[in-house]
């Protein structure tokens, strides 16, 4: 089993007006059938409320995150699943009920982790 991340920027939902509650609805009942489903790890969006910092190894806090990094922002869902295939249906469900496409990348594994 691999853990896959499907994820969007926060710039690909571009909900219609009138439509933001069913997206909310949408989006929250495809997460319960991932539970269901037992492949469901975590979940969430980034609070983009909150400025990122950026600490180095030497403990020293910048205001910001990486300069030359595109900005992360969005929603993911890290889901547990036996094959690529798999993954790529959940995200197709996810993409359908966020109504954005979905970014799809796997976890490599870390038996230290």
């Amino acid at each position: 089993m691999a853990k896959y991340l499907i994820s969007f920027p926060s710039a690909a939902m571009v909900v219609p007006d009138g439509e933001f509650e069913a997206v909310v609805r949408d989006s929250h009942a495809i997460i319960e059938e991932t539970k269901a489903a037992g492949v469901y790890v975590f979940g969430g969006g980034i609070d983009e409320s909150v400025p990122p910092v950026l600490v180095a190894a030497d403990g020293a806090v910048a205001e910001g995150g990486y300069p030359w990094a595109p900005t992360l922002d969005g929603g993911f869902a890290v889901l547990e699943i036996s094959s690529r295939d798999e993954a790529v249906k959940w995200a197709a469900r996810i993409a359908k009920a966020c109504r954005c496409s979905q970014e799809l990348r796997v976890f490599g594994f870390d038996p230290q982790s």
